[in-house]
């Protein structure tokens, strides 16, 4: 039987709807089957032509998304799932665990990665903890409906960012997740521990260098409407801060 603190987990992400792809039938059935007893509704595909299909049929909650596929492998299905407008949150895995990897799958947008073979349990823990994320960045949070800094403006509801020109400017999960962190908590130098655990939760196993690319990416867009690194500043070993003066609206 779970217990109160599984339950309560369970039922804050109760029927979401995952897409699991995989050519692999066998983790599509062990995955799909321990995740639908815990309460989410899951749908599978082997390669990227049949998760199309299911996504034609309605919006997903939750992607977990292999590396290695058949056709468009999942690194780039990645990238073209998480530059589209409103795109779900993505957990990726891959039977290659190096840390380049981890890196390359995160820095296209990816929300978490887990190397193959991975304990369901995990992998339930992850999507319990993105999902989470996901239904915080929606219903607003702490900040209300939205935020402004530097001429910029953040819905927090929409999850768009808008630069001091008035340009729509399109943020991965993770990215989304990261500015998040840093509006929340601006003028304050933020260690990569705690910017890991702000904007992936305490429950993550990512890495320094994850927060690093992820920074850098942040910085590009921001730059791009002007001043993106005077907003992210680098505080020499210690971490960053986000230095702007933040307005909750």
């Amino acid at each position: 039987m779970l217990g109160a603190m599984e339950l309560a987990a369970d039922m804050a992400g109760a029927g979401a709807r995952i897409l699991m792809v995989d050519d692999d039938p066998g983790i599509r059935d062990v995955v799909s089957d321990f995740l639908g007893r815990h309460g989410y509704k899951v749908e599978t595909a082997a390669d990227a032509p049949e998760m199309e299909r299911v996504l034609e049929r309605g919006p997903v909650d939750l992607i977990v998304l292999d590396v290695m596929l058949p056709g468009e492998d999942g690194l780039a299905i990645c990238r073209r799932l998480t530059t589209a407008d409103n795109a779900p949150p993505i957990i990726m895995l891959s039977a290659m665990g190096e840390d380049t990897d981890r890196i390359v799958g995160l820095e296209l947008g990816a929300d978490d990665y887990l190397a193959k073979p991975c304990n369901p349990r995990e992998l339930l823990a992850r999507v319990r903890a993105v999902l989470r994320r996901a239904e915080q960045r929606t219903n607003g949070g702490a900040l209300g409906a939205g935020c402004e800094f530097a001429g910029w403006r953040l819905d927090l509801v929409r999850r768009e960012l808008r630069s001091p020109q008035g340009v729509v400017v399109n943020l991965s999960s993770g990215e989304f997740s990261l500015l998040r962190a840093f509006v929340e908590r601006p003028q304050r130098v933020l260690t990569r521990d705690q910017l890991l655990e702000f904007a992936r939760g305490p429950d993550s196993d990512a890495f320094d260098r994850a927060i690093d690319v992820q920074i850098s990416r942040l910085r590009r867009k921001l730059d791009d409407g002007g001043g993106g690194h005077d907003l992210i500043r680098t505080i020499r070993n210690e971490g960053y801060m986000f230095t702007a003066k933040v307005k909750r609206t």
